[in-house]
C-alpha cells in the first residue's frame, strides 16, 4: 500500500463525496462559534426553515467582545453587549451548549476547546475563526472558515472544501534557553514568507517539535495560518495522551482504551511524500520579534530590520510603508526601544504555561512606570490556576494585575485598544495596521520578550 500522510489518512476518512474537478464533501466533527462570525447564519439557517442539524457537535462561547473587566456587569458598549445576547438567544433556540461570561468554562473558543478535551486527535474542526487551526496541535484537521461556510456547517455538518496541497516542517535539536515555540513560528514565516504556507496544509515535525509540551505546539499550530498556510498539525503522541486523559470531554473507561488504539494509528508512513518540505535547525532560532505590519516581518530580538536593498518594485514600497507606519527605518536595532503597552494572552499565548514563564521571569523584578499591561487568561480555568499556583501575588508584587478572560487587546472589537502612535509588544498572532487599534503599532513577541519589556520599559533580549 502507498505510504500517507497523516493529514491524507484523517481527511480521505471525512469524505462523504467528492464532485469530480471540484471540492469535497467533507464531514465535520466539531464545530466551535463565536459571536462575531454566528449571527449571519443563524439567520440564513432560519430563513431557510432550518434547524442546527448536530447541535451536540457545535460548542460556543463569547471571547471576541468580552470586556476583561468587570465581567459582573453588563457590557457597556452597545455593539458588543448585542451579539454576545444575540449569541446567547441563538444557542438556547438551538440547543447548543454555550459557555458565557459566568460559567466556570468560559474563555476563548481556541483555548476552552481543548483544555475541556472536546479537541481530539482525528478529528475534523472547523470555526467562523483563521485561528481554528490551534486545534491541529492535536493531530486533527482544523481550519477557519466563513459566515456562509458556518452556516453550511449548521445545516450538514458537512462542508464544501477543496483538498490542500501537503507541506512538512520538521525542525530539529535542541532550543537554547529563553527560546518558545513562539519564537519557532515567528522564525518558520520569516523564512518561508507570509506567503510561503498558500495552499497548503502544514505538519510540524522533527525532534524540537516532539521535544513541546501540549501548549506549546497549540501556539505553533495556531500561528501556521500565517504564512498562509489553510493550516497545521503535529502527529499525536505520548505528550497528547496524557495531556488529554481524564479531561471534561475525553472518553472515559473502555472508550478511552478504544481511541486509545486508535490515535496511535494517527501518524505520516515513512517515505510519504509531501508537496513541499522544509528543514530547520533549532539551533539557529533565538527569541523573534516584529518590526513590521505583518507577522513574516520578523528578526531576532538581538537583530537589525533589514535594509531591504533585495527587494523591489511594490514589494519595496510595501516594505518602506510598513516600516512608515511603525516609526521604523532600515537598519535599526529594535533592542532599547521604548515600549508603551504589553499584552500577554490570546489563543496563541493565553495558556497556564505562557503565565508560568511570564511569572518566573518578573518574580522578584518591577514592571516599569510607564508601561500599561494587561494580562488576560485565555479561560476561566487558566484564571483559576493563576490564582491557587500564586502566580497572581507574584504578579501584583512586580506592578501586574491580572484581568478576566478574553480575546483582549488581541484585535480591536472590545475595549482593551492600543492608543494611536503607541508601542505594545504582544504575545497575539497579527501585526496588521489597526490590529490592536486604530494607529496601534504591534510588535509579535513571546511571553518571556513581554516580560522582559514590561520590567525595562524597552525591547529586551530575555536572555541579557
Amino acid at each position: 500500500m502507498e505510504p500517507t500522510t497523516l493529514f491524507d489518512k484523517i481527511w480521505d476518512a471525512h469524505v462523504v463525496n467528492k464532485i469530480e474537478g471540484g471540492p469535497s464533501v467533507l464531514y465535520i466533527d466539531r464545530h466551535f462559534i463565536h459571536e462575531v462570525t454566528s449571527p449571519v447564519a443563524f439567520s440564513g439557517l432560519e430563513s431557510r426553515g432550518l434547524k442546527v442539524f448536530r447541535p451536540q457537535n457545535t460548542v460556543a462561547t463569547p471571547d471576541h467582545n468580552v470586556p476583561t473587566i468587570e465581567q459582573h456587569l453588563p457590557i457597556r458598549e452597545e455593539l458588543s453587549r448585542k451579539q454576545v445576547e444575540t449569541l446567547t438567544s441563538n444557542c438556547e433556540r438551538h440547543d447548543i451548549p454555550m459557555y458565557g461570561l459566568s460559567h466556570k468554562w468560559h474563555g476563548i473558543v481556541h483555548i476552552i476547546g481543548p483544555e475541556l478535551g472536546i479537541t481530539q486527535p482525528g478529528m475534523t474542526i472547523v470555526c467562523g475563526d483563521s485561528h481554528t487551526s490551534t486545534h491541529g496541535a492535536f493531530g486533527s484537521i482544523a481550519f477557519g472558515i466563513g459566515t456562509s461556510e458556518v452556516e453550511m456547517v449548521f445545516a450538514s455538518q458537512c462542508i464544501l472544501q477543496p483538498k490542500p496541497k501537503k507541506m512538512r516542517i520538521n525542525v530539529e535539536g535542541e532550543l537554547a534557553k529563553n527560546v518558545t515555540s513562539k519564537d519557532i513560528a515567528l522564525y518558520v514565516i520569516a523564512k518561508i514568507t507570509t506567503s510561503g504556507g498558500t495552499g497548503h496544509f502544514i505538519e510540524f515535525a522533527g525532534s524540537t517539535i516532539r521535544s513541546l509540551s501540549m501548549e506549546a505546539r497549540m501556539t505553533l499550530c495556531n500561528m501556521s495560518i500565517e504564512c498562509g498556510a489553510r493550516g497545521g498539525m503535529i502527529a499525536p503522541d505520548e505528550t497528547t495522551f496524557a495531556y488529554l486523559k481524564g479531561r471534561e470531554e475525553a472518553p472515559k473507561g473502555a472508550d478511552w482504551d478504544q481511541k486509545l488504539a486508535e490515535w496511535k494509528k494517527l501518524e505520516t508512513d515513512q517515505h510519504a511524500i509531501f508537496d513541499t518540505e522544509y528543514t530547520f535547525d533549532a539551533a539557529d532560532i533565538t527569541p523573534m520579534i516584529t518590526y513590521g505590519t505583518n507577522p513574516g516581518m520578523g528578526v531576532g530580538v538581538e537583530g537589525s530590520i533589514p535594509d531591504g536593498d533585495d527587494l523591489t518594485g511594490s514589494d519595496r514600497a510595501t516594505f518602506l510603508k510598513s516600516l512608515q507606519y511603525m516609526g521604523f527605518h532600515p537598519g535599526e536595532k529594535l533592542k532599547g526601544k521604548k515600549v508603551d503597552y504589553v499584552f500577554i494572552g490570546s489563543c496563541t499565548n493565553g495558556r497556564i504555561e505562557d503565565f508560568r514563564l511570564f511569572a518566573d521571569y518578573i518574580k522578584g523584578k518591577k514592571k516599569a512606570s510607564w508601561v500599561t499591561a494587561w494580562i488576560v487568561p485565555g479561560s476561566k480555568q487558566v484564571e483559576k490556576q493563576i490564582r491557587e499556583e500564586g502566580l497572581v501575588e507574584i504578579m501584583e508584587s512586580a506592578g501586574f494585575e491580572l484581568r478576566q478572560p478574553g480575546c483582549s487587546a488581541c484585535l480591536a472589537m472590545n475595549d482593551d485598544k492600543i492608543p494611536a502612535g503607541k508601542y505594545a509588544v504582544s504575545t497575539s498572532n497579527r501585526n496588521f495596521e489597526g490590529r490592536q487599534g486604530p494607529g496601534a503599532r504591534t510588535m509579535l513577541a513571546s511571553p518571556l520578550v513581554a516580560a522582559a519589556s514590561a520590567i525595562n520599559g524597552v525591547v529586551t533580549d530575555p536572555r541579557d
